[in-house]
């Protein structure tokens, strides 16, 4: 266990000076968003950058650690490609978030993103990552033979990629979530998975998030971007592939499906976003189109209305361990 503490320091704190440094950056390159709850409150955005090279430096850190201490390669084969697709993820997102006009932010069209998250899939087909017999919710041990590296994988490295960004939008939304989900999945793993892999990517990812949140807190001074939800999202895909935990990643996942199909109520047209007034936070519509919205009724602050929401993730989380 100590090398995986190891492992979520390391991250935490590369990615927590790379945050500082990126988000100096990024401000003077122009890649920068609104804060629509703030009055002209502008940031820079796109922090997926720093995040995921906080990730890729504590998972390379120890791939050094097995190699020259250890003096075994046997896990760096899964964890280099794991690290490589969600390298091509992180860069789609990233792509989404560098197409700006002032502070608008036009972003790639939404058929667009999809498509290009699929390429990332290829390393994990070419290598048969994962095993084809998976444990799902309700249908207990199914084996699909190779319907699993060439259907099943691209699709939930695309599905997972993009349903993360779908709940997103308020200060510390996204990263404080991805805190509850992954600690929980990190454990999850440790405790019941053979994997290394699996451990060190999930761990890892944790701690790169870990040291970014202090900047997306309310009120935020760094906004995730598409890069980041896009990172955590293909997070979750690879740690329930190369660690066969599909079950435990699918059920930890189900607010993105609730809130998949709540945004679908609304054709994808309804931001999960609302506005303020006298500090309370209030949504665009009568209807409710995103879990956020339950709250956003002008009775509950911004970081009122996050925490609920981390409690519902967190809810998820924890019935992993049970169901």
């Amino acid at each position: 266990m100590e090398s995986f503490i190891a492992i979520t320091v390391v991250a935490a704190l590369i990615s927590y000076g790379m945050s500082i440094f990126f988000a100096k950056y990024f401000r003077k390159a122009g890649i920068v968003g609104e804060d629509v709850h703030k009055k002209r409150a502008v940031l820079p955005t796109s922090a997926g950058i720093p995040v995921f090279l906080g990730f890729f430096m504590a998972t390379m850190l120890y791939s050094f650690y097995i190699s020259y201490v250890l003096q075994t390669s046997v896990y760096l084969f899964e964890i280099s490609v794991g690290v490589l697709s969600i390298a091509v993820i992180t860069l789609v997102g990233f792509l989404d978030d560098v197409n700006v006009k002032g502070s608008i932010r036009r972003g790639l069209k939404q058929w667009e993103k999809p498509l290009l998250t699929l390429p990332a899939a290829i390393p994990l087909m070419a290598m048969k990552l994962g095993t084809p017999t998976v444990i799902l919710p309700f249908l207990g041990e199914v084996n699909l033979g190779l319907l699993y590296p060439l259907l099943l994988v691209p699709l939930g490295v695309m599905v997972a990629a993009n349903m993360v960004n779908l709940l997103a939008g308020l200060n510390g939304l996204e990263s404080g979530l991805a805190i509850i989900y992954l600690s929980s999945l990190s454990l999850f793993a440790y405790l019941h998975v053979s994997s290394i892999a699996a451990k060190v990517i999930a761990f890892a990812a944790l701690g790169a998030v870990i040291g970014f949140f202090p900047l997306n807190r309310y009120p935020a001074k760094f906004l995730p971007g598409d890069s980041l939800t896009y990172f955590l999202g293909s997070v979750l895909a690879i740690i329930a592939i190369v660690g066969n935990m599909e079950k435990a990643v699918v059920i930890t996942s189900i607010p993105f499906v609730i809130e998949f199909l709540l945004k679908a109520r609304g054709k994808f047209q309804v931001p999960t976003v609302g506005f303020q007034r006298n500090g309370r936070i209030y949504r665009k519509t009568k209807g409710i189109y995103s879990i956020p919205h339950l709250w956003m009724n002008g009775k509950y602050t911004e970081p009122q209305v996050v925490h609920k929401v981390w409690m519902v993730g967190a809810l998820f989380a924890l019935l992993a361990w049970i169901l």
